[in-house]
């Protein structure tokens, strides 16, 4: 295939226009000459060869070329690009490699290859230069002939080549490229552009090119400082070379995450205007930071009101019930029964479309026996003649339009079923709904009522359960918010929920007799009905995994009497003033404290680096075991806050955690200072995972002292990181620049922002005395020991557990020492056939199968129940050469009965004897390692004896009881 464009061969032409003025002094003219002239100096000058390479911008943007040239591996930085460079390095200040075979081509090196292109570049060049695809963010061909509409260029190369041969002509330099930078602004706040702007190609060329690019800003609306001060992660990422500027993270990634861009700039609250979102979803915008950058972050609204909009969506709704009821009608709809689980009670006042939707959509949601008792409440349409279409129903006919609340207490006398559904007509039940509610009272024995999460016809929550007021008044909880809010998705109990979708124990609700008919026809019915069950000692429990789509009036419209609500108001003022005295007075800042009924033993913020997946590994583990016991051994409230914001909800971030925890995924530690003002005096515990957390947090703490009153601070150190570093040194070979001591200070420079302190073992508690520290805490880890799993016969192969989340990981570390080095030696001595399986979360970056390449070795990654890993294995191993802490993976393949061959070091901070707990090896010593295998392996008798032990030594360390109480004293230690 010929190429009409190759960025790889010298141009003379382009070369004597653009350094005439260099060649005219060394007298340079002849085409050869010139190409000679370029090989022996310019190259060495920093020249370019062609206008589809930049020299200088090269060897800027990739400072290891520099070096490769100083020692005379390459003449220059282009033949670098060409012999090696062109697979993944950018070749100019306007193409992006990686971002155009990501985003544009979705293409690797090899398909490119495939089809007769070198790499991205030279396909964008050929191919996709005609077709105004972007060769970065930088510059976007459409959107740069909006600017320059008269710019003229060849249709068979296209308008980038165009524009690269017209590059240093000033008209163009100004001319705006792209959403994503500003040449107008940058050359106004920019005074050493501005001083010598011949140097450079236009404000962009300085932008991209400049040695220093944490000093500058594309726009007004991003921060290079703030963004870096604000996600750590990024600013690393930029420190190790990943990306040039916090900047290039951003546009590439970080918008899309919603990551806040400057201080007065946040995405994540302006995605949630319903015209940035349908706008942005029809891709009239790029990006949410674009719309913003285009508006200024100012919508001008205009088209419907909410309320047409509302209006709107339930005209539609009933239009497709209309449109559904043919089908219906001819199917018909069965709830015939013989021994129901539930008894579900529908009041029906005509609209029969709708109500045939809602039985449909209450068979399809529940495929267990169900009892239908639906009330034809006056109806003057075919909710008369409704058994022609529902099988199986007990139907009550009222003479006319008794209400709802008359027409469910006359069904109640008809109730079969152990739970009795009160649902309403205008509504459509989410997936599993009901089996979602029948669990929570398998769950929650003192569960009297379970409510659902109503969602209105806009998308946005009718309510997350309901608060009563000391005035009397009711509020839905979140009402207007978005439905997958942290707040709204945790189980929590409530003072009512709505009578849409309302479960309640049939044995109590005939007890309590139903609805007090003095609320008759209605208003207050239900909130009466939940608080004399909390009255009674039973709870009402709101459950987010209960979701129901509700069409809000949908059966009686929006013209209710106030007065009738004003005069059952004053009723159930006077029925339940005792209940009604308990409750906080209406503001904002009680919210949160009234949302919930239960009195919990604290209230616990509990700030971690990540939302602690027990798949994570490394510590998180340990963290949400914290969590779990706190939420269901010891009656906390626990909100559970990650340092670095989660991008995105993902599949198990409820799943995951005891539903009663709030999992504050939508928020990092950008925003910990507004959550805590938005609390203030909420918080009874603040539990910091990790010492490094403690300096993050320390200037946060001490600003919102008021908002947390007498919180206690805890500080878990999870573990000692300075001994680690220590070993980590001494095994590369290289001489601190520190004493321990002096590591040690520096860890725990910010440790007195806590009051209390928690070390992972005996020997950090030491540690953490030793540095002046007092309540210190031992809380390590917690197991149940499997007593029955298979022995030794029926086990085969090697086993390693651990998560690698980055290149620097301990784990990572001592796998790759023990395949190289200790696995030749086993294979030896062993003299029989055997895999090393390696199971735990791997970093999506890390190809750890390459890494250990090896035929002996599996990687099987990370696996949702590890127990028949432990079961079918005959060894543990943790091969690890620096640690701190004490290694959750010791205790957890102990407590499955899975005897471990470990590093001395180890062996230390367990505290477990070599021989009888536990097979120690020397750490570092392949010889010694593979030996202990081998005896471990082959010795059955050695293998049942630490297997025994080590079992017990779990029973007597790791017990369950002796762990709560750990944490329980923790958390009723008072701040002085």
């Amino acid at each position: 295939m010929s190429l009409k464009i190759d960025w790889s061969v010298f141009d003379s032409e382009w070369y004597k226009k653009t350094y005439h003025s260099v060649l005219s002094f060394f007298e340079v003219d002849a085409d050869s000459d010139v190409h000679n002239f370029y090989e022996h100096y310019g190259a060495a000058l920093q020249h370019s060869p062609n206008m589809f390479f930049d020299e200088e911008w090269y060897l800027t943007r990739y400072p290891a070329v520099q070096t490769l040239i100083a020692s005379g591996d390459y003449k220059s930085g282009f033949e670098h690009y060409k012999n090696l460079g062109f697979e993944s390095y950018s070749p100019h200040w306007l193409f992006d490699e990686d971002y155009y075979k990501r985003t544009v081509l979705d293409a690797s090196s090899a398909m490119l290859a495939q089809n007769g292109f070198r790499n991205g570049y030279d396909h964008y060049l050929n191919q996709g230069a005609r077709s105004l695809s972007q060769p970065c963010l930088f510059f976007d061909p459409a959107f740069f002939l909006k600017e320059e509409p008269e710019f003229i260029f060849d249709v068979e190369e296209g308008v980038f080549i165009a524009f690269l041969r017209c590059l240093s002509e000033p008209r163009f330099q100004h001319t705006r490229l792209s959403w994503y930078f500003d040449p107008a602004w940058y050359a106004k706040h920019y005074a050493d552009y501005a001083a010598e702007p011949a140097a450079w190609c236009g404000p962009l060329h300085h932008y991209l090119a400049n040695t220093t690019p944490e000093n500058y800003d594309p726009n007004p609306y991003f921060s290079e400082k703030f963004y870096r001060q604000t996600y750590e992660d990024v600013a690393a990422a930029v420190v190790s070379g990943a990306f040039r500027s916090c900047y290039e993270h951003f546009i590439k990634f970080g918008q899309y995450e919603f990551r806040q861009p400057a201080p007065d700039v946040k995405l994540r609250q302006y995605i949630e205007n319903p015209k940035v979102k349908s706008e942005v979803a029809a891709q009239k915008y790029p990006s949410v930071f674009v719309h913003y950058m285009a508006h200024d972050g100012m919508v001008n609204e205009t088209g419907y009101t909410e309320e047409e909009v509302e209006y709107i969506s339930k005209s539609v709704y009933q239009s497709m019930c209309r449109a559904r009821l043919p089908l219906l009608m001819r199917a018909g709809i069965d709830f015939t029964y013989t021994s129901p689980d539930i008894s579900v009670i529908i009041v029906s006042h005509n609209n029969f479309a709708m109500t045939l939707s809602a039985l449909f959509s209450l068979r399809e949601n529940y495929k267990g026996s169900i009892q239908l008792i639906l009330v034809d409440s006056g109806s003057s349409d075919e909710v008369r003649h409704i058994e022609r279409y529902v099988q199986g129903a007990h139907v009550i006919r009222a003479l006319g339009n008794i209400g709802f609340l008359l027409g469910c207490n006359e069904a109640l006398r008809h109730v079969k079923a152990d739970f009795t559904l009160y649902l309403n007509n205008d509504l459509e039940l989410m997936p599993h709904a009901i089996d979602r509610a029948l669990a929570r009272f398998v769950k929650e024995p003192k569960a009297g009522a379970v409510g659902a999460k109503l969602l209105r016809t806009n998308g946005l929550l009718q309510e997350a359960g309901c608060i009563v007021w000391q005035d009397g008044g009711v509020v839905g909880y979140l009402r207007d918010q978005m439905p997958d809010i942290p707040e709204a998705n945790y189980v929590r109990s409530v003072d009512f929920c709505s009578g849409a979708f309302l479960m309640v124990r049939t044995a109590l609700l005939k007890e309590l007799a139903g609805f007090d008919t003095d609320y008759a026809p209605a208003y207050f019915e239900e909130t009466d009905l939940c608080v004399r069950l909390n009255k009674y000692n039973m709870e009402v429990v709101y459950d987010p995994a209960v979701v129901v789509l509700h069409y809000e009036y949908g059966t009686s419209g929006n013209h209710e009497s106030g007065q009738m609500m004003a005069i059952n108001f004053q009723k159930f003022k006077e029925k339940n003033n005792t209940y009604i005295a308990t409750k906080l007075q209406r503001s904002e800042h009680n919210i949160v404290k009234a949302r919930s009924t239960r009195t919990p033993t604290k209230r616990v913020l509990f700030i971690e680096d990540y939302l602690p997946f027990r798949h994570l590994g490394s510590g998180f583990t340990r963290s949400h075991d914290i969590v779990t016991s706190m939420v269901e051994q010891l009656a906390c409230d626990v909100t559970l806050y990650p340092v670095f914001r989660p991008i995105g909800m993902v599949e198990d971030t409820y799943t995951a955690f005891p539903d009663r925890a709030e999992v504050m995924w939508n928020k990092g530690l950008e925003d910990l200072a507004a959550f805590l003002h938005s609390r203030p005096g909420y918080y009874d515990v603040v539990w910091i995972a990790r010492t490094h957390n403690a300096e993050r947090l320390k200037p946060i703490l001490a600003e919102f002292t008021a908002a947390l009153g007498r919180a206690t601070v805890v500080l878990d150190t999870e573990a000692v990181a300075a001994g680690r570093t220590m070993q980590k040194l001494a095994l590369q070979g290289e001489t601190p620049q520190h004493s321990l001591e002096e590591m040690l200070q520096k860890e725990f420079r910010a440790a007195q922002v806590a009051q209390q302190f928690i070390a992972v073992s005996a020997q950090d508690a030491q540690t953490l005395r030793t540095l002046g520290l007092e309540q210190v805490n031992i809380l390590g880890h917690q197991q149940q020991v499997r007593r029955f799993t298979p022995g030794y016969t029926n086990r085969h192969d090697i086993l390693f557990v651990g998560a690698i989340h980055d290149l620097e990981s301990p784990n990572l570390e001592s796998l790759l020492w023990f395949v190289k080095d200790v696995l030749p030696v086993l294979e030896q001595i062993l003299q029989e056939d055997f895999k090393l399986r390696v199971c735990g979360y791997i970093n999506p970056t890390i190809d750890l199968p390459e890494l250990l390449a090896h035929p002996r070795v599996e990687c099987v990654g990370r696996v949702e129940d590890i127990s028949p890993y432990y079961d079918t294995h005959r060894i543990f191993i943790a091969p690890t050469r620096f640690a701190a802490g004490i290694p959750y993976k010791l205790h957890e393949a102990a407590a499955n009965g899975l005897p471990i061959v470990a590093s001395d070091i180890l062996c230390k901070q367990v505290g477990w004897v070599n021989g009888t707990d536990i097979v120690a090896a020397k750490t570092g010593n392949p010889a010694d390692f593979a030996q202990c295998i081998k005896e471990l392996y082959k010795n059955r008798e050695l293998w049942e004896r630490v297997r025994r032990n080590a079992l017990r030594r779990i029973v007597v360390e790791n017990n369950t009881e002796k762990y709560i109480e750990t944490i329980r004293s923790i958390l009723t230690f008072s701040k002085v």
